[in-house]
C-alpha cells in the first residue's frame, strides 16, 4: 500500500490563510524605522569612504607627479613650467615613495574615523548607552597612550619626515650619531649605512636634526696650502686651469655646475698660507670632485715648481747632569734627511751618561738655503 505525501487541499488552504493573516498583521512600519536608518547609515559610510579614498588617490597622484596648483594654473595659461631634475629617476622614486606613504596613511585614517563614527551611530540607533563605553574607551586610551607614546611619536615623526621630504633613499645625511647613506625610510625607523659599513637603525622620534647633503646641489670645499712667496695670480690660474681640465673629463664634466669660487687666504701658519676654494657640484658628487681637484692642483703646482714647505723640527737631548743640548733641523725641499747634531752636543757614551731624546714641533717658517 502506498501513501501520498501531498497534503489535502483544505490543509494547504489553511496554511495559506495563516500566512496571509500573519503578513497582514505584521507591523511593516518597524522596518521603516530603526533597520532602515541603520542601513542608510552603513550605505552612507561606505559611499563616504569611497569618496574619501578617491580624493586621497588624486592627491597622492599629484604628489607622485610633482605638480602643484600653481603649476596647473600656469599650464592652463600656456606658460612654460620649469622642472628641476624632472627626469631624475631618484627624484621620481622619492616622490612615488612619499605619495604612497601619504596616501596609505590618509586612507587608513579616513577609514578608521568613518568606521568609528558609523559604529557609534548604529549603537545609538539600537538604544545602547554610549556613556560607559566612551568612558571605558577613554581610560583605555589614556593607558595605551602612556605605554605607546614613544611608538606614536615615532610614527608621527616618520610621517612628517616623508611628507616634508627631509631625506629619502640614497641621500647622504647627518642625523647626529648616525652619518651615512639612507637605505630605507619607514614610518617608525630609518636605516642609515655608515662609511665603515655599519647599518644604523634610527627611531624617527629620536631624530632631532637632519643635515641632508644631497638635496638640490652640493659644494666642494678645498683648502690648498701654498708657500708665502707664491704669486696669487699664478695660484688663481692653477685653480682655474684645474677646473677647466676636470670639465674636459667626461667623468666629472656633468658634475660641476659652476666655475670655481676663490675666496682667498683662509689661514696663516708658520709654514704656509691656505687658500680656500669652492666648487658647486651635483648632490653627492662633491667628494669625488674635491679628490680629483686636489690631485690636478698638486700636479700643476709640481710642474710650476711650487712646493709646500715642510715643518721645522727641533731635536732636544737631555743629559743626566741637567744640561740640555738642542739642534734645529730644517727640512727643505732638496734635503729630507735629518742633519747630524754638532759633536759638542752629543753626549759621550763612554762616560756612563745616559740621555733621553725628545722631539718637539715648532711652528716657524723654514729658511731655504740658496747657496
Amino acid at each position: 500500500m502506498t501513501t501520498s505525501t501531498t497534503p489535502p487541499a483544505d490543509q494547504i488552504k489553511d496554511a495559506v490563510n495563516d500566512t496571509v493573516e500573519k503578513t497582514t498583521s505584521f507591523d511593516w512600519m518597524w522596518l521603516l524605522g530603526t533597520p532602515l536608518r541603520i542601513a542608510i547609515i552603513i550605505v552612507a559610510a561606505i559611499i563616504l569612504n569611497l569618496i574619501a579614498r578617491k580624493i586621497i588617490r588624486k592627491f597622492s597622484a599629484k604628489i607622485a607627479d610633482g605638480t602643484t596648483a600653481a603649476q596647473n594654473r600656469r599650464q592652463q595659461k600656456g606658460e612654460e613650467i620649469p622642472r628641476l631634475n624632472g627626469n631624475d629617476a631618484i627624484a621620481k622614486a622619492r616622490r612615488a615613495q612619499r605619495a604612497q606613504t601619504v596616501g596609505s596613511m590618509l586612507s587608513s585614517i579616513a577609514t578608521i574615523v568613518i568606521a568609528t563614527l558609523t559604529v557609534m551611530m548604529v549603537l545609538t540607533e539600537l538604544n545602547f548607552n554610549l556613556g560607559p563605553l566612551l568612558a571605558s574607551a577613554g581610560i583605555a586610551g589614556v593607558a595605551i597612550g602612556f605605554g605607546a607614546q614613544e611608538l606614536v611619536k615615532d610614527y608621527l615623526s616618520g610621517f612628517f619626515i616623508v611628507v616634508e621630504d627631509q631625506y629619502g633613499i640614497g641621500d647622504t645625511v647627518d642625523l647626529g650619531e648616525a652619518i651615512g647613506t639612507v637605505e630605507e625610510v619607514g614610518l617608525r625607523t630609518t636605516k642609515v649605512r655608515g662609511i665603515d659599513g655599519t647599518l644604523w637603525h634610527m627611531r624617527n622620534g629620536e631624530i632631532l636634526r637632519v643635515g641632508n647633503q644631497s638635496q638640490g646641489w652640493a659644494r666642494a670645499v678645498m683648502d690648498i696650502a701654498v708657500p708665502y712667496d707664491s704669486d696669487p695670480d699664478v695660484l688663481n690660474g692653477i685653480i682655474e686651469d684645474a677646473v677647466a681640465e676636470l670639465r674636459q673629463n667626461p667623468n666629472y664634466a656633468l658634475s660641476i655646475l659652476e666655475d670655481p669660487e676663490i675666496l682667498g687666504v683662509q689661514d696663516l701658519t708658520g709654514e704656509a698660507m691656505t687658500i680656500r676654494t669652492f666648487i658647486k657640484t651635483k648632490p653627492n658628487e662633491q667628494w669625488a670632485i674635491a679628490r680629483a681637484f686636489r690631485g690636478t692642483v698638486k700636479r700643476m703646482m709640481d710642474e710650476k715648481g711650487i712646493r709646500i714647505p715642510l715643518a721645522q723640527q727641533t731635536v732636544v737631548r737631555t743629559q743626566t747632569n741637567g744640561s740640555t743640548a738642542s739642534a734645529t733641523v730644517s727640512l727643505s725641499d732638496e734635503e729630507d734627511d735629518e742633519q747630524p747634531l754638532p759633536a759638542s752636543t752629543v753626549p759621550d757614551e763612554t762616560s756612563g751618561q745616559r740621555g733621553e731624546l725628545g722631539i718637539t714641533q715648532q711652528s716657524s717658517r723654514p729658511e731655504r738655503d740658496d747657496s
